[in-house]
């Protein structure tokens, strides 16, 4: 098809066939005879070319015999540029047509380069070269390029039409193509033809086969890329490396780009752009480059852009920062599990510094009382508590296989940020709590939940109530369950104030029926035992006891986690279910550097024992905590604090209990004003952030916001109509079909696909693992990106696609499955059967 043909059938024609009314604004004079040939019975064209004041007339008189149904179009030209502002507008007399009408040009996409862009699909490259030499070439200039050609041998072997889509198939065909291309040798001529005029690639290969003219077309377009997208000029060494002219350019971007996004030829593409990088040696030939452009064509320059947003963040540079990250998040290369393990890293690294910043700015205005205080850390500040969680979390995930120690600096400074904040939050923090005691009136205490929130529950017939005392439950981390709780069931949160000194023995009794009225600390021996109603609770069977009294054979208790793996049956007669749960404070304890991660582990068992407290019959759920606890990953090995002289009771080498003198650095208030019932005088601690011992990273006990803001969280379940099985077809591919790993962090690709017309809408919540033959896990998806710290879980909308890291058992090789779940009753979506491949 002619130009002119082109814009009156594809461009003209259907804008009259919709408006009826079509203005053409045409200031070069280049439009006006094709306008006048679409004249007919039916379609008037107004020239306005001649004299403004008769063609008025003329537009005027069509225009009524429109409004008639005399006539069925009307195409007015005016001969001059179409009218932008609204004072122009004013001037032009035929804008009113453009009121009740089309107009043309309207936008870009009607330029004359677009227009013989779009008319000659095939020959962009031409035609643009065309436009280069003269900005307004004749039609019959545009109608000369491509001289009929039209490849018939590769369009009936590749089965594709397009210029665009043969280039495609010759890079990366399929079966049938590549079959094709071997069995037949009558796509040669025209394969080079072809790559000379579209792209300006003079094969140098004298080979026939199709991997011999392949090798040399990759290398051409992946190294023409990576030079228009090069800011700078090239290094000398490859000055005289093939290349395409700037006429090819949107070609050749447009291949690459539907390369690495198609999931069918991304591996392909890395391979090829892997092998090319080698060949040209490019990493060393460009190491020297400061800018590299914005596209990652190959994979160094992956890594040269991670360099630059690690600069950019240690210089405080955040907008940079995240300018790269958004533009690498969905990267080819980042595929390789290894690279989106570092992505991810510096993302939480980003996001806690701002998290920082933004609270920052805020905290002057919202800390004037502990009132306000408490409010601000309830409601926005404890997400930096949150985000320094996840970025450690990141921390335990990428630590081990940074040998080179590329994220230490990044780790050093964020930490250091996050000090910074946290320290001046904690200054203000003790100078209300010495003003104003502990607890805080008008605020829950920890004393009274089992009083004023569990009890009353019970006092309901036939209502079965569950009680879960999770050790360590801090308050942040109670937000990020509730929100995943909130999925399944109806709930509410509450912030409570810890019984002091938060640690487990304490903690764990003030839970107990009657601590709102009678809780005590008893001198014993070197230290002290918790009293409520004069009984003895310091340890789990004494607690336990204390509630079996009182409710008797509608009491029951056990370990959470045994519950989860059914290792007990509820009896029927049970009214009150305690479970307890104490892996987050051992984890902790033991494993700090890595607990961050575990945490996940332990709000997952919370959700499946939900679940299953659900279908015994359990209407209500309370979850509550002993204590908070602060990651103290800031601290140097000097940031520590002196004890106080005197007779103290040195309370997890964050608080003092007794008596003696006090200084500077430390708050002192009578045990009485913190809220402490017992045989001591006084109650003591640093003002800081520090502890009495060097190389915690972990510790609870003090007075911060962190170990002293709790959560309670209220479950009422009921049938909430929330997606199942039946709803959702979740499907998991690994690299297109491959069955071995060959890295401890592989990319698993998750989607999901609606299966009626109910759960359209719906988000469905998938939980990611790997199984050995025994049934162990041995993977896990790794938090961050689009997996929730907190959870492990990725949210899936139907119909999209998601890339999601595993990180596997060190110790782990053999055959496994990986299975995609619903997180509360564990169901299985999909599974994928594979097995490790480690070269090491």
């Amino acid at each position: 098809m002619d130009i002119k043909s082109f814009i009156k059938k594809e461009v003209l024609t259907p804008r009259l066939q919709k408006k009826q009314v079509l203005v053409v604004y045409d200031p070069d004079h280049r439009y006006r005879d094709l306008c006048l040939e679409m004249a007919d019975e039916k379609r008037v064209i107004v020239d306005a070319s001649e004299s403004s004041i008769t063609s008025r007339e003329e537009a005027m008189n069509a225009l009524n015999a429109l409004g008639r149904n005399e006539i069925e179009q009307l195409l007015v030209y005016v001969p001059k540029a179409k009218p932008i502002e609204e004072e122009e507008k004013q001037k032009d007399p035929f804008a009113i047509y453009l009121v009740c009408g089309a107009v043309f040009p309207d936008g870009d996409g009607d330029s004359y380069l677009s227009l013989c862009l779009k008319a000659k699909p095939d020959y962009p490259t031409q035609v643009r070269a065309v436009f280069e030499e003269n900005v307004s070439p004749e039609f019959a200039v545009v109608d000369a390029i491509g001289g009929g050609l039209s490849w018939p041998n590769l369009r009936a072997l590749l089965r594709v039409e397009s210029t665009r889509d043969i280039l495609f198939a010759l890079l990366c065909p399929n079966e049938k193509q590549q079959k094709a291309l071997k069995e037949n040798e009558s796509w040669v001529s025209e394969a080079k033809e072809l790559l000379k005029i579209s792209i300006g690639l003079g094969l140098k290969t004298r080979g026939k086969t199709w991997s011999s003219i392949a090798d040399e077309l990759w290398r051409f377009v992946l190294f023409s890329e990576f030079v228009f997208d090069l800011p700078q000029d090239l290094p000398n060494s490859l000055v005289e490396v093939p290349h395409a002219s700037d006429a090819a350019r949107p070609l050749i971007e447009d291949i690459c780009e539907r390369l690495r996004s198609d999931r069918r030829t991304q591996n392909n593409y890395i391979q090829r752009a892997e092998s090319v990088e080698v060949e040209l040696n490019l990493a060393d030939v460009c190491k020297d480059m400061k800018d590299l452009g914005v596209r990652d064509t190959f994979p160094f320059e992956e890594r040269t852009f991670l360099r630059q947003a690690i600069s950019f963040l240690l210089e405080d540079k955040v907008d940079q920062t995240r300018e790269i990250l958004a533009r690498h998040a969905e990267s080819v290369w980042t595929g390789k599990g290894e690279s989106q393990v570092q992505w991810d890293f510096l993302h939480s690294s980003l996001v806690l510094i701002e998290s920082c910043q933004d609270n920052e700015r805020a905290l002057s205005n919202r800390a004037r009382s502990m009132e306000e205080l408490i409010d601000f850390y309830v409601g926005h500040l404890r997400e930096v508590d949150q985000r320094h969680r996840e970025f450690e979390q990141s921390v335990s995930n990428y630590v081990w296989q940074d040998v080179q120690g590329l994220m230490t600096p990044v780790q050093e400074y964020v930490r250091k940020q996050y000090g910074k904040l946290i320290e001046k939050v904690q200054f203000i923090f003790t100078k209300h709590f010495q003003q104003t005691g502990w607890p805080i009136t008008g605020r829950m205490a920890n004393v009274e939940v089992f009083d004023k929130i569990v009890a009353p529950k019970l006092e309901i017939s036939g209502n079965k109530v569950a009680f879960i005392m999770v050790d360590a439950l801090r308050y942040e981390l109670g937000v990020a369950l509730e929100k995943q709780l909130s999925e399944d069931a109806k709930t509410e949160i509450t912030p409570t104030l810890v019984q002091l000194p938060g640690i487990t023995p304490v903690g764990m009794a003030s839970l107990l029926p009657g601590a709102s009225s009678d809780f005590r600390l008893t001198k014993k021996d070197s230290g002290f035992v918790p009293q409520v109603n004069g009984q003895i609770v310091g340890n789990v069977t004494q607690r336990m006891e204390v509630i079996r009294k009182k409710y008797g054979n509608r009491f029951q208790e056990g370990r959470l986690e045994e519950f989860v793996r059914k290792r007990f049956d509820i009896s029927p007669d049970t009214d009150l279910l305690v479970l307890r749960s104490v892996e987050i404070d051992s984890h902790f304890e033991n494993n700090p550097d890595t607990a961050p991660a575990e945490i996940t582990n332990a709000l997952k068992r919370i959700r499946v024992a939900i679940h299953k407290l659900k279908g015994a019959g359990f209407a209500e759920v309370v979850i509550a905590t002993d204590h908070g606890f602060f990651m103290n990953t800031h601290a140097g090995p000097g940031d520590t604090c002196s004890k106080l002289s005197g007779e103290w009771i040195n309370i997890h080498e964050r608080s003092l209990l007794g008596d003696g003198p006090s200084d500077s650095k430390h708050f002192y208030l009578s045990a009485e004003e913190a809220g402490i019932n017992c045989d001591f005088k006084n109650f003591a601690g640093p003002l800081s952030l520090a502890s009495y011992k060097s190389g915690l990273l972990y510790y609870h006990g003090g007075c911060s916001l962190q170990e002293c803001i709790l959560p309670v969280i209220q479950l009422h379940l009921n049938d909430d109509g929330s997606p199942d099985v039946s709803d959702v077809k979740i499907e998991l591919s690994y690299k297109n079909g491959a069955k071995r790993i060959t890295t401890r962090l592989p990319v698993i690709e998750v989607s999901a696909h609606s299966q009626n017309l109910f759960s359209v809408d719906k988000d469905f919540e998938i939980l990611l693992e790997a199984y050995d033959k025994k049934g162990n896990v041995i993977g896990e998806a790794k938090a961050g990106g689009v997996v929730n710290p907190a959870t492990g879980t990725i949210i899936l909308k139907p119909g999209s696609k998601e890339k999601v890291t595993l990180k596997m058992s060190m110790e782990f090789e053999g055959k496994f499955k990986i299975k995609a779940l619903n997180p509360t009753t564990m169901s299985t979506y999909d599974q994928l059967e594979l097995e490790t491949d480690y070269t090491v």
